[in-house]
């Protein structure tokens, strides 16, 4: 149900919720990290879910050993070359790629400018190699605090020129958008798109604050936005995208099932809402398996997918030659 004519784009994508599984057993064996297990079988059940629903918790538990491993910068790197080779695999015509400097840096202390430069130079070898387009999007972990997001901030920051946008994710109901105004404004005078995880684990009201507080153009996930009539009368009215992961919501149980994924209703709204992966590999699914599997089971046509496509090139962080660009690769 893929439209053939239209790009192939995945804008919400965790680089640090993405890293093989051969990955971490490499850079396990290499640094001298305990891993539950020590062969590709034996470890996939503690790194991707196993069925349909685990709970937030559980799903996040997994990215702990995707992490665990990332001892130096040269690990940093392999991870962030190695997403891009991947999402070329998958067919991918363009990905956002978003990371948390201060998630990757604190298993082993590192330097959160030196994980930033790693990442950069990663997706620098991995575009040279396959030809893709990607662009990265720096993420503000709030589940560590303000104090901690200003120094993550500040490491992306060094990196100005190689990120096109500032995320907030994490911990939504302890840590709402408004502690961090002020990070998002420095994000804002840097020339940086704003989009935040919101309204995931938390209510419609933190979609709110994230539009009010950060500035957002995107939301992540906005699973709560239907409860709220007038969230969804602005968010269509100020063409607000919306970056919609289909699977991983109902793993974590954002969402109950996939027919109760509001996807559908964000579409037939007129809402800019797009098709994404999230963690792919915690969720042991690709970007293909978004369009052709999970969103026919959020209930999803082909007119629906198609137009989640082209909603995909208008909300992308791009200037609109990229846009156009984007367009003209497959038509």
């Amino acid at each position: 149900m893929i439209d053939p004519t239209l790009p192939r784009i995945d804008l919400h994508r965790h680089l640090d919720g993405n890293v093989r599984l051969q990955t971490i057993l490499d850079l396990a064996r290499q640094h001298g990290v305990a891993l539950p297990a020590e062969t590709l079988e034996g470890l996939r059940p503690h790194v991707e879910v196993q069925g349909d629903q685990v709970g937030l918790m559980p799903f996040l538990a997994r990215l702990h050993w995707m992490t665990a491993v990332i001892a130096d910068t040269d690990a940093v790197q392999r991870v962030a070359r190695e997403n891009v080779e991947d999402a070329a695999r998958e067919g991918l015509d363009y990905v956002e790629l978003r990371f948390s400097p201060y998630f990757q840096s604190r298993p082993f202390d590192l330097d959160p400018a030196a994980v930033v430069a790693a990442v950069v130079a990663g997706v620098a070898e991995g575009r040279a190699a396959t030809g893709i387009g990607v662009n990265l999007i720096g993420i503000l972990s709030r589940t560590f605090g303000p104090d901690a997001c200003t120094i993550e901030l500040d490491a992306l920051l060094t990196q100005r020129e190689h990120i096109v946008a500032l995320d907030l994710a994490g911990d939504e109901e302890r840590w709402p958008a408004e502690h961090f105004a002020r990070h998002f404004a420095r994000a804002r005078d840097a020339g940086w798109g704003v989009t935040a995880h919101a309204g995931e684990a938390a209510s419609a009201e933190s979609i709110w604050a994230a539009l009010r507080h950060l500035g957002a153009t995107r939301i992540g996930h906005a699973t709560r936005a239907t409860d709220d009539p007038a969230l969804m009368a602005y968010l269509g009215e100020h063409g607000i995208g919306i970056e919609a992961n289909i699977t991983s919501n109902v793993q974590t149980g954002a969402t109950a099932n996939f027919r109760a994924h509001p996807l559908k209703a964000f579409l037939a709204y007129g809402l800019t809402a797009s098709i994404n992966t999230d963690n792919p590999i915690v969720s042991a699914i690709d970007w293909p398996h978004e369009v052709e599997i999970a969103a026919p089971a959020a209930g999803l046509g082909a007119s629906d997918i198609r137009a989640a496509q082209r909603n995909a090139v208008a909300m992308a962080f791009l200037p609109q030659a990229g846009k156009d660009a984007l367009l003209a690769l497959r038509s």
